[in-house]
């Protein structure tokens, strides 16, 4: 074989192998995540993590997963989604309410790419939105902090004034104020998803404005902290267990579980299956589940908790059942009528008896 069939037959040999390494890597499903906060904040965006290692699990060399953690709402995170999509990536979540409209901008861009926003409501073909029914989470923990508040006050520290957020206020004030007449809530408005030391602060203004129940719609332990350093205060988890609190100050916890659906939808982007859809899932699938309600709570009260958790999950009890009225004295839900999904997605007003005003 003369010299230049050597190097014709090496370079021919170069060029399959280049060929089937880059087949095996087209093969690949890129699947990218967007986070509002660090990976590492035990809460919301942990949690989104939970389920990003879940995809792995479920398909192993099949996918390569990114993450970008820490994106700010707004301008930025259209830098950070319009990255990921030009690397490659064949579906993107992104995981935080103020993502929704840099989401449609992007996915207007890159039509071949499937995008996922979570707790938003806009959609488009390669968009679709999903969430889930915190509030049902939120109804137990109020019923737990009605039956335990010695003091008869509540704190609630909460994010922005969205929807979500307020459906979850909504649910664990109707739920405590069933079991206590007397209780009273005091809501501090972080305007912050994350953010340790704002949400300590919170946290300590209103145990020192006598609540000695704190729950939390915020992503970080801050407030745990806070009220394991005060004492004879309770608190719930958020999104995670934030369980290395337990048995005390943290009595229990709404969980977020990403994971099944992270994987449903990257199988459908797979074998071609996906599709634009909304989903909003609560206890009974899976995707909201109740912590271990530690030995911290009465025996009685922690029945009645699992009781009701049981009744949601059965489709029992909804937990905006009437009679209900607006914080304004106006009716709402008659007795025995149940709030519509239309309602609540687009709540924006506090029930009777909580008081001050939702913010703009």
């Amino acid at each position: 074989m003369t010299f230049t069939k050597l190097l014709t037959s090496a370079a021919m040999a170069i060029g399959l192998a280049s060929a089937a390494v880059a087949g095996s890597h087209a093969e690949k499903t890129k699947v990218g995540f967007i986070y509002v906060g660090p990976v590492g904040d035990g809460g919301w965006t942990y949690e989104h993590d939970q389920g990003r290692k879940a995809v792995v699990e479920a398909y192993g060399d099949k996918v390569e997963t990114v993450y970008q953690e820490n994106v700010p709402e707004g301008a930025d995170a259209v830098r950070a989604i319009t990255q990921m999509a030009l690397t490659g990536a064949d579906i993107i979540f992104t995981t935080s309410f103020g993502y929704m409209d840099p989401t449609i901008e992007v996915a207007a861009k890159f039509p071949d790419v499937k995008f996922e926003h979570a707790t938003g409501y806009k959609r488009a073909d390669n968009v679709s939105t999903y969430s889930a029914r915190f509030y049902e989470g939120r109804a137990i923990q109020g019923h737990i902090a009605g039956k335990m508040t010695k003091t008869n006050k509540i704190g609630y520290i909460a994010s922005f004034p969205i929807p979500e957020v307020i459906r979850g206020i909504n649910a664990a004030y109707i739920h405590a104020k069933k079991v206590n007449p007397d209780v009273e809530f005091s809501i501090i408005w972080a305007y912050t998803w994350f953010d340790p030391a704002k949400e300590a602060d919170a946290a300590r203004a209103l145990i020192e404005n006598g609540a000695d129940v704190v729950l939390q719609h915020t992503d970080s332990t801050a407030p745990q902290a806070a009220a394991a350093e005060a004492g004879g205060v309770i608190t719930f988890g958020q999104a995670s267990d934030m369980g290395e609190y337990a048995p005390m100050p943290r009595v229990s916890s709404i969980i977020d579980n990403w994971g099944p659906y992270y994987v449903q939808q990257v199988g459908r982007v797979m074998d071609g299956t996906w599709e634009s859809v909304d989903t909003w899932d609560g206890i009974a699938p899976g995707m909201v589940g109740i912590g271990e309600i530690s030995d911290a709570v009465p025996a009685d009260v922690k029945a009645e908790a699992l009781a009701m958790k049981d009744a949601i999950a059965a489709g029992e009890y909804h937990p905006f059942t009437g009679p209900l009225k607006k914080q304004d004295g106006s009716d709402w839900l008659a007795a025995g009528e149940t709030a519509s999904d239309g309602d609540l997605l687009g709540m924006g007003f506090y029930v009777e008896g909580l008081t001050g005003d939702v913010p703009n």
